[in-house]
């Protein structure tokens, strides 16, 4: 046991910055530093990896006594070493969880599509890389100005823009004070990874929104005409609520709801500094909503992106996820599943657009095709963004109408969008989407997504330098 406990000391010794590796090693007091430093190298190789197994298999929720540090080296020699080499209670712990580390490993594989325990190494470093390259997108906030003053303001700052972008790769390549206009989305700029606009006026004002190209893909996709009555079901913080109130001009309805009523304060102060009018929050569970209240009764698009794991966000905050254990996994399953199939009975809905920032198909694909079957020949699954290169997984037969985003594809959060809509004559939904985004695309219908926004001939309030 004095192995790894002398290997759990240097790990700990590392995080409080108490020395080098190497210092350490030889400062240990362990007999056999060759072996120590070999023990505590190859942990630290497999760092993320072991992080992630930990935290899927939920050990140290389950063994409180027992020390993050001193929890990966016993994990690493358990399935990547040569097996323990310890006796007593821990070996006895260690093969206790074997069952569900195991099985936790096996999903790492399957999710990362590889065979090869040293295979992780390489996936979890090319999507390290792959997320590092995700851009800063800007989505101009249109209830307030229009993308060609806004594109002015920057190029009067020193900005230099470089036009419309032509492909993903123009993306990546972004550096120093340039932008682009995106490819796919009409209103959205984007800029190299690390610019910061926190403090720009545009930002300060409500002129722009700082959001991921990915989190725009919902209400984009819903495309609600000027004067619907909309629900966002799932509201907090309201960025996706602002980005409706845009696309629906301030004309028409938007209920917005969250149970929280801290989260529904901050959502009122970022719809506010919007300019977002037209919209009622709602401190409220969505699964208790009545949908036969007849102030709903004009509803006809719902936007619905419910609690999940977050394991596609490039930038986690602590109470996001990285690698849920099976049985979160289920319970967040159980919790869309309810969830979806309660916005599809408000009775007047024509479109609905269910979207996650989860990687996991448990929480997508699998809860679209559960709910699907269980309301029959209603509503159909449509194909989403027809030109997006990344779609829903082949979990069942027409899974590819949905689309996926991720860091490596799309230079984007990871972000999953499936798109309803009602069945039977007469049931289409209205929409302001352009047709290259609808699945079904009508001649002369809109302009392409991503194509520049024709001038407007009264222009919006512009911001001054």
């Amino acid at each position: 046991m004095a192995l790894y406990s002398a290997a759990a000391a240097v790990l700990l010794g590392l995080e409080r910055g108490e020395g080098g590796l190497k210092s350490l090693v030889y400062n240990s007091g362990f007999p056999h530093v060759r072996q120590l430093y070999a023990l505590v190298s190859e942990t630290l190789r497999y760092a993320s990896v072991l992080e992630k197994l930990l935290d899927g298999a939920a050990l140290l929720q389950a063994e409180k006594k027992l020390a993050p540090q001193l929890a990966k080296v016993l994990v690493y020699d358990l399935l990547f070493g040569k097996g323990l080499k310890c006796g007593g209670r821990w070996k006895a712990l260690a093969r206790r969880h074997r069952p569900r580390l195991e099985a936790e490993l096996a999903r790492m594989k399957v999710r990362h599509k590889v065979s090869r325990n040293e295979d992780l190494l390489a996936s979890e470093k090319a999507v390290s890389a792959a997320a590092s390259q995700v851009p800063r997108y800007v989505r101009v906030n249109t209830l307030k100005t229009c993308v060609d003053d806004v594109i002015d303001f920057f190029k009067c700052q020193g900005y230099a823009y470089l036009g419309k972008a032509a492909t993903v790769e123009e993306l990546k390549a972004l550096s120093g004070k340039k932008f682009l206009l995106d490819l796919h989305l009409p209103e959205l700029l984007v800029f190299p990874s690390q610019t910061d606009l926190h403090d720009n006026l545009l930002y300060t004002s409500g002129h722009i929104i700082l959001q991921d190209k990915a989190s725009c893909l919902p209400a984009f996709l819903l495309g609600p005409v000027a004067g619907s009555h909309v629900i966002d079901a799932c509201a907090a913080p309201g960025n996706k609520t602002s980005h409706l109130a845009a696309i629906l001009k301030n004309k028409g309805q938007i209920f917005a709801f969250d149970v929280d009523p801290k989260r529904v304060a901050t959502m009122n102060t970022l719809l506010t500094r919007a300019g977002v009018t037209g919209c009622q929050l709602v401190q409220q569970d969505f699964l208790t909503v009545d949908p036969g209240d007849p102030k709903y009764s004009r509803v006809t698009h719902i936007l619905l992106d419910p609690s999940c794991s977050g394991s596609g966000m490039v930038t986690r905050g602590p109470g996001e996820e990285v690698a849920p254990s099976a049985e979160r996994l289920q319970a967040l399953a159980a919790f869309q599943r309810r969830v979806l199939s309660h916005a599809l009975s408000f009775p007047a809905l024509w479109r609905l657009v269910y979207s996650t920032c989860s990687l996991h198909r448990e929480e997508n694909e699998d809860v679209v095709q559960a709910v699907l079957q269980e309301w029959g020949s209603t509503f159909r699954l449509v194909t989403a963004f027809p030109s997006w290169p990344c779609r829903g997984f082949a979990a069942f037969s027409g899974a590819e109408r949905c689309l996926r985003a991720s860091p490596a594809e799309t230079l984007t959060h990871g972000f999953f969008v499936a798109v309803l809509e009602r069945c039977g004559e007469g049931a289409a939904a209205p929409s302001s989407l352009p047709a290259a985004a609808k699945g079904n695309p009508q001649p002369g219908e809109g302009t392409e997504p991503g194509a520049a926004p024709k001038k407007k001939k009264k222009k919006k309030q512009r911001v001054k330098d």
